[in-house]
């Protein structure tokens, strides 16, 4: 097998179908939006901050790998792909361990994205059954390959499900009158013509909810604004709530409908066919999951019903909204075990398990 680096469009395009070739036989696979994965990689290799190499055996490309520099100083291998073939992979690790030394860096973690960790970050080890968009998706040995180069654990990422039959509407709906009791609080769903102000409503709630967790990085208003408009395509008003302690933002509950609903009969190219396309199915194919991005409470206002309230809600979407079955939470490190214990709680349970290595080099 050969280590090729990628240095061309040509050798990019082949980058990008690496997964057509590991995943033909596999009918759970969604592809990644190709668009989206050149944003990430290619614009940022131009600037020289990205690595990136395939692998070949007899002209297939078979395995790539991508090497870059994150915050925090801390080196990341990402949108690794490979047939079952542990030497293969292993020689994918070395040459982006390689490269991310040469930048001096201590540490790698690995697979995780060029940038934010709400998207294509950690392997899945549990739950092989629809993947969810921008989330990883791997065939199970891969796990194999990670523990026999040395990589350790470093955060297990949980995602939970919740459907309206497991809900514990009678618990949720006491807490959630605290917050119908209090003059000063009110919960009320986002407006997309008024964007600008939830942008800086959002940064200011994620900035004082999670500064005090170890992995914390700020958000500027500048980053939300730009996340909040690639969501609007797929952006449902009354998935995303806000709660106000009279006019000051207190609180956020953020969701948006199941693409890959849509985004599996796109076959990865969002071009202008693709949009076409992707318009065509939004019209016409029922979502039934939503799943939940991400939600907070500022520290001063935590225990006072407002999460509850904010679940109660999201709750009353599945009485109104016929084809709605069940509701997704990602994203639940196991440093954060109030979370966990929270949605163990209501009813939530379990689906899919990733983990995000680590590995002094």
């Amino acid at each position: 097998m050969q280590i090729v680096k990628v240095d061309s469009s040509k050798l990019f395009r082949a980058f990008l179908d690496v997964p057509k070739h590991i995943y033909t036989d596999d009918p759970e696979y969604v592809p990644h939006i190709r668009q989206e994965i050149q944003r990430i990689l290619w614009d940022n290799k131009m600037h020289n901050e990205v690595g990136l190499w395939l692998l070949f055996n007899n002209n297939q490309a078979v395995g790539r790998i991508a090497a870059f520099v994150n915050k925090g100083n801390k080196g990341g291998l990402g949108f690794f792909e490979c047939v079952n073939n542990q030497e293969g992979a292993h020689q994918l690790f070395d040459i982006g361990i390689q490269w991310l030394q040469s930048k001096g860096l201590p540490i790698v973690e690995a697979p995780v994205n060029c940038g934010e960790r709400d998207k294509f970050w950690g392997l899945m080890v549990k739950g092989f059954k629809k993947p969810s968009y921008q989330e990883n998706y791997n065939p199970p040995y891969y796990e194999d390959f990670f523990k026999s180069f040395g990589f350790e654990i470093m955060i297990r990422q949980s995602t939970q499900e919740i459907s309206p039959d497991r809900f514990n509407e009678k618990k949720i709906s006491v807490l959630a009158k605290k917050v119908d009791n209090n003059p000063n609080l009110t919960i009320r769903h986002i407006d997309k013509r008024n964007l600008h102000k939830y942008t800086a409503d959002f940064a200011a709630v994620y900035n004082a909810a999670w500064k005090q967790h170890e992995h914390f990085v700020a958000l500027s208003k500048e980053k939300v604004l730009k996340l909040m408009k690639s969501l609007k395509p797929v952006m449902r008003e009354d998935l995303i709530w806000f709660t106000y302690d009279k006019d000051k933002p207190v609180a956020f509950y953020v969701s948006i409908i199941e693409v890959n609903e849509i985004f599996k009969y796109l076959n990865g190219n969002l071009n202008w066919f693709g949009k076409l396309k992707f318009l065509y199915f939004k019209s016409r194919i029922p979502i039934t999951k939503i799943r939940g991005l991400v939600f907070g409470v500022v520290p001063t206002h935590q225990g006072l019903g407002i999460t509850s309230g904010m679940m109660m809600k999201v709750f009353e979407l599945f009485k109104t909204d016929k084809h709605l079955k069940t509701s997704e939470l990602a994203w639940i490190g196991d440093f954060n075990p109030r979370m966990l214990q929270l949605l163990d709680s209501i009813g939530a349970v379990e689906i899919k398990q990733h983990i995000t290595y680590q590995k002094k080099i």
